[in-house]
């Protein structure tokens, strides 16, 4: 695990962390930051090494995130999507077929994924997708439409959920892998967001895409469960974003309280800075025990349902917490893009929102507690 955080560091300091501004102002995928990560093995973390993998451990892989996003919350995020959602639902339901066919080339970065789950009208109750999915002899025709889909716009291989049974909700969706190219498959505008702005993202709007059938990812109207099984995954991936871009501005806040002087001293030396750097540490800490026991659970084969939206939860709302006092310690300059603080407080806020929001992380704590 060493290893790895000295290797990820040593690249994320090196290449991404001189263009994380630029690349931030103007909303451009960093292809060739991308590129480079494919080639450390960054895309292909969880992946076995017969399928031309890293072989990582999923603690490994909770390190090399929080690493990526301690100087760029947008490049942790491709790299989360890419790993976590498309290729590790792909690594849940497929057969060996489909996992030799498309899993290599996702491993090395040669294709990026995407996976679409929300739809326009349906976010947290993913259940109430309206997008559908006809046999029609050696197909399926999918019709809908995803929503806030990370990569979509630079995507090679897609994973999309649909109901191929209305009638029988969430038992009714069923899963697909669908190529770039495919006729009826299109990539809406780059959305213009908050923050996380050089993380491509976009709808995916299927009219009469004929998928054949042979690319349905598990059986029949599981893909619901597939779903929820992935997602248990990348939640432990999203703590540990939170983890690093918390990191990050914790680090910038030492360093300017310690140069920045006010009333003949540095600010490090007042109590209010020392008690919000304080607090910034042991949240940051708690954080990192709880991504990595989750991580750790995962590993051991153990359940760690639970362990991830309680990592997920926790690390997300103290990145936010950190990076807005962070922020603070900046005083005027924390407000100007000058300094990264401003840049990690807006990436900070989608770890509270995307892979289920604080709230539904809370629910399912409650459920997997109260054996709901």
């Amino acid at each position: 695990m060493d290893l790895v955080r000295k290797n990820v560091r040593e690249f994320a300091e090196k290449e991404i962390k001189p263009i994380a501004r630029e690349f931030d102002a103007s909303g451009e995928f960093p292809s060739r930051t991308v590129v480079k990560m494919g080639e450390l093995g960054l895309l292909g973390m969880l992946v076995p090494t017969e399928l031309g993998g890293a072989g990582a451990s999923s603690l490994e892989y909770a390190v090399a995130i929080e690493e990526v996003a301690r100087v760029d919350g947008s490049h942790a995020l491709i790299m989360a999507a890419h790993n976590g959602l498309c290729t590790g639902n792909i690594l849940i339901a497929a057969n060996e077929e489909q996992k030799r066919r498309y899993v290599p080339d996702l491993a090395a970065g040669k294709k990026i994924g995407a996976w679409g789950l929300t739809e326009p009208s349906v976010g947290s109750d993913a259940a109430g997708m309206k997008t559908t999915a006809t046999r029609d002899g050696d197909a399926y025709v999918l019709n809908g439409s995803k929503n806030f889909c990370t990569n979509a716009p630079v995507a090679g291989t897609f994973v999309l959920t649909a109901k191929t049974d209305p009638a029988k909700g969430s038992r009714g969706v069923s899963a697909f892998i669908v190529e770039k190219g495919t006729p009826g498959l299109h990539v809406g505008k780059m959305e213009d967001k908050l923050g996380m702005r050089a993380s491509a993202t976009s709808q995916v709007l299927l009219e009469g895409c004929r998928v054949p059938a042979e690319n349905l990812l598990g059986a029949e109207g599981e893909g619901y469960v597939n779903a929820l099984m992935t997602l248990d995954g990348g939640r432990i991936a999203i703590g540990a974003l939170g983890l690093g871009i918390a990191q990050g501005a914790y680090e910038e806040a030492i360093a300017y309280a310690k140069q920045r002087e006010q009333f003949g001293q540095a600010i490090a030396q007042f109590q209010g800075i020392q008690w919000h750097i304080a607090d910034m540490a042991v949240k940051i800490e708690a954080s990192r025990m709880l991504v990595y026991r989750a991580a750790w659970l995962r590993d051991q084969g153990r359940p760690f349902k639970v362990e991830a939206s309680m990592a997920k939860l926790f690390a997300s709302e103290a990145a936010m917490w950190v990076t807005t006092k962070a922020v603070q310690v900046h005083g005027g300059y924390g407000y100007i893009k000058d300094y990264p603080v401003e840049r990690m407080f807006r990436d900070a806020k989608l770890c509270e929102i995307g892979e289920g929001t604080s709230e539904i992380q809370r629910i399912v704590i409650a459920r997997g507690l109260l054996g709901l």
